[in-house]
Order: structure tokens, then sequence, then C-alpha cells
């Protein structure tokens, strides 16, 4: 990478101070593979342009949060971590140890992005990392069984039954995770918790009511009703059965997309068509950005890297290297030709982020109980489960 280019890509989005800064950094990343060659190639890179040494060090994904949060006070934590997923901002954000990084960003830059994923990554109405990549779950098809995606639910629900004979199926998923049916609770006018001015408000619980009673007693209609998605079924079996090629639809995320094509399935990629009498499927949306130490004794060549790392080319190259969508819109313009890129970014422009504050930590178990208990028997009763899992829920957000 050439000098100029590394000043332009860094002017571009909008650097204050000097594009040249002495000194070290310290990267922590989760990533490997093709993504950590492309972080330490690039971090060369860097270093050759600007002077900065980066230090690439690999940290498992499940200790980076509190070792981040425990260390950065002590002068112990990395300058950037390359990513955070963005439901650890507000828990880190609230224990002092993220820079804000709006600061570093001008307006043209944050326009050039995905709303959803700078909705994500602000918290109490600050931007906490810069978004590199996002993801959500979509309708993937095997173009063998299914000629078209479905548009309708109608004709989701013709071609699901048609291909659902012997050991063949229509459509399948982990019906009793919270994560994958977020979907339809939005479709039939639910969300987990309700907004303010300054954002998500855990006070405000809207799982319930007639709109999760809708939403669970539909997801309970893809077992005794549909005839769809039979007892037994979990992740493994239902993405087992797509890279079989037994399974002609299936309500997956980026993550598969790689063992589908080592599987040589022709596949397509859709949003969910709405459910019956609902409105629009809009599925929860994960969004991982670059974050800065609050302690960093080095910020500006820290934003520098940062900002770099998340430029349009650097997207582009991260999504060759990885198969990560992208949350640039030039990038995804550039990658139009891509299906993947192309099928799942429209998708992601229909979702919504998952709540980035702590309290969705006391949401996820009394959730995923109540599917569960709901499509264990064609004759629970899903008002009662609703209810109680939304009083669950409210009595652990309060302490009780």
């Amino acid at each position: 990478m050439k000098k100029s280019f590394l000043i332009t890509a860094v002017a571009s989005l909008g650097l204050l101070g000097s594009a040249v800064a002495q000194g070290r950094l310290t990267v922590w990343t989760h990533y490997g593979g093709p993504e950590l060659a492309w972080l330490k190639q690039t971090a060369a890179n860097f270093a050759r342009s600007s002077g900065t040494q980066v230090d690439v060090v690999e940290v498992p994904f499940g200790d980076i949060q509190n070792k981040f949060i425990l260390g950065a006070p002590q002068g112990q934590a990395a300058d950037l971590v390359v990513s955070i997923p963005h439901d650890w901002v507000g828990a880190m954000a609230a224990a002092g140890v993220l820079e804000p990084m709006g600061k570093y960003a001008t307006s043209s830059y944050i326009q050039s992005l995905s709303e959803v994923a700078v909705e994500a990554l602000t918290f109490r109405n600050q931007l906490f990392a810069l978004p590199m990549f996002a993801e959500s779950v979509a309708l993937i098809y095997n173009k063998k069984l299914v000629k078209e995606a479905p548009k309708t639910w109608d004709e989701f629900l013709k071609i699901a039954q048609e291909n659902t004979k012997g050991n063949s199926y229509g459509f399948l998923y982990d019906l009793g995770n919270a994560y994958f049916n977020y979907g339809w609770f939005t479709a039939y006018g639910a969300s987990v918790f309700g907004r303010t001015a300054q954002g998500v408000d855990s006070s405000q619980v809207r799982l319930g009511g007639e709109a999760g009673n809708r939403a669970v007693s539909f997801i309970k209609d893809l077992r005794y009703r549909y005839r769809l998605i039979p007892e037994g079924v979990d992740y493994g079996v239902a993405d087992s059965a797509f890279k079989e090629g037994a399974l002609a639809m299936i309500l997956n995320g980026p993550w598969a997309i790689g063992d589908y094509k080592k599987a040589n399935i022709d596949f397509g990629i859709a949003a969910m068509p709405n459910p019956p009498g609902g409105g629009q499927w809009r599925p929860f949306v994960g969004v991982q950005g670059v974050a800065m130490n609050a302690y960093s004794r080095n910020k500006t060549a820290a934003a520098n890297f940062a900002k770099l790392l998340v430029s349009t080319q650097n997207q582009i190259a991260f999504n060759k290297a990885g198969g990560r969508l992208p949350v640039s819109k030039q990038a995804v313009q550039q990658l139009r030709n891509d299906p993947v890129v192309a099928g799942f970014s429209a998708t992601i422009a229909l979702g919504s982020p998952m709540p980035n504050i702590p309290e969705m930590g006391k949401v996820w178990g009394p959730w995923g109980n109540a599917l569960s208990q709901a499509v264990q028997k064609a004759d629970t009763n899903v008002a009662q489960i609703v209810a109680a899992m939304v009083a669950e829920i409210n009595r652990g957000l309060s302490g009780r």
C-alpha cells in the first residue's frame, strides 16, 4: 500500500489530526485464518506508511470483553479491539473503557454507512465503535428445489409443503431459538423493549400482549398447523439437512454459507415473506465494529488505523478474505454482483439491531424457555406462557 493511498483513505473518513503518527499500537482480535492474515497484512502496510508499529495479538472471543474491562484502567488492554459485537457496547461503555468514536468521524462518513450499523454501535447517543460488518438471518433456499424465492406467505407455504415428504423437508430452522424468531415478533408489532429519545428503554418490555401472543401462536403453527417443523429439529438438524440437499428452505445466517458452498448447494438468499396477517418481517441484526481503549496513550494513531480498517476498500478486502458482509454502502454497491452480499445486505436493511444494553441479558433465558414451552404440545396455552415470560423478564430487570 502506498503512503499516498493511506493518507487519502484516512482523510476520506474525516481523520482529525496528522495522518502520520510515530509509536506502537496493540490490537486484540478474535479473528483466525484468512481474516487474521488480512488484519496482519493491513497492520504491516499501515506500519510502513505511517511509522506506527502495530502488534496484532490473538485473544479468544469469549475472553475479550472481561479482559478489556478489567485491564483497560490498569494499562493492560489493547489500544484497539478488532472487532467487538455491538451487544457488548452497553456494558463496556458503561464501564468507561470505550473511547467515543463519533469525534473521529465526519457526518459524511456516518452517512456512508448502513443506518442499522450506526444504530447498533450507538449507546446513549454516542457512537462507540466504527462499524465493520453485519449479519442477520435470511431465507436461504436450494435452487434445485426452489426455482424462485417466494414473495408471499401463500407462495412460501405451497413450496414448503410440496417439499415436505418422506425424508425431505420444505422448511426447517431452530424453532425454539429467540434470535431466529425475532422477525415474526416484529411482523406482528412486538419488540424487545420500547424506545425513548435516549435510546432503548428497558422499563418497557414489549414482547407480550396481543402482538407477542400472535407471534408465538404463529411459531407454534409452523409445527402443528402447517406441519413443517417436527419435534426434535434444532439448528444442527436443519443445517445438516440443507447441506445434504434434503431441505428446500432454511432460516439461517451468513456464518453457514461457507459450509453450503463446500456441500455444492446452489442456493439463493431472500427475505422471509411476511407471515399471515402480519406486517414486514424484520430480523435481528448483529454488527461488529472497531473499538478504541478510552485509556489509550496513542489515540490519534489508533484512530488512523481504525479508520483505515473500516474504509470502503478494506471492507471489500475483508469480505474477500472471509465473506463478512460490509456495512459501507459503497462497498455493498461495488459487491452488488456477489449474491451473498446482495441477498443478506437487503435483509440487514430491513432489520433492527439487537438491543446493546446490559439488560438484554435478562431477556434471553425467559424468552427462549417460553418458545420451547409453547411448541412442546398442540394444546399449550400461548397467552399464559407469554404473560409468564414477560413477568419473569420484568422480575429479572427489577432484581427481584
